[in-house]
């Protein structure tokens, strides 16, 4: 299966890039391929210009200034994200690719006003994440993070594929049995993937 992993940290040394490296270690020795997309590395600039955003409902092309990421994500058959929440949220440069790649046209289709989604390609989403806070505090805010992938990808993607959520909660109180434990859950979802 090709899979496209989103990576989004900008500290090699940090426990998410330890994850990230498991996580293509782990789906690359299970035979599949991996597209290995780490945002900070391939300085993706997550800001949508103007003139993107007036041309947002326009047809893209090669000369687009995302048509390599946007033929990245039409040529995967799996999606995995991995990255930390922040502020209840995304980091900046995967909210930035959300918004520049998930495009009209490319991750749905507009048909009498109404989004039709067309990412059918990507058979299984996964999502590799941490959280400072505990699950209570991101359940108080709402948890934007879990819904988007639960809810706003699931239903861009092939219907009735397979998502899953992988968080370890509370990383300011971890613990090295915590992380191991975390790590382990990961390494078998991988295996399993």
């Amino acid at each position: 299966m090709n899979i496209l992993v989103l990576y989004a940290h900008p500290v090699e040394t940090s426990f998410n890039a330890g994850l990230h490296r498991m996580v293509v270690e782990r789906l690359t020795a299970a035979g599949h391929s991996v597209d290995d997309c780490d945002l900070y590395a391939e300085n993706f600039d997550p800001r949508l210009t103007r003139q993107e955003r007036l041309g947002y409902h326009d047809q893209r092309g090669p000369g687009d200034a995302v048509a390599g990421y946007v033929e990245r994500l039409k040529a995967a058959e799996a999606l995995v994200l991995s990255f930390p929440v922040w502020n209840y949220g995304y980091p900046a440069i995967l909210k930035g690719f959300f918004d520049r790649v998930f495009l009209p046209g490319v991750s749905f289709k507009l048909v009498d006003g109404k989004a039709q989604p067309t990412l059918h390609n990507i058979q299984k989403l996964a999502a590799v994440t941490t959280y400072g806070g505990s699950r209570f505090r991101a359940m108080l805010m709402g948890d934007p993070p879990r819904k988007v992938v639960k809810r706003m990808l699931r239903a861009t993607i092939k219907p009735g594929a397979s998502v899953s959520y992988l968080a370890h909660y509370a990383m300011n109180l971890s613990t090295d049995g915590t992380r191991a434990a975390f790590t382990a859950k990961v390494a078998a979802a991988m295996d399993r993937f």
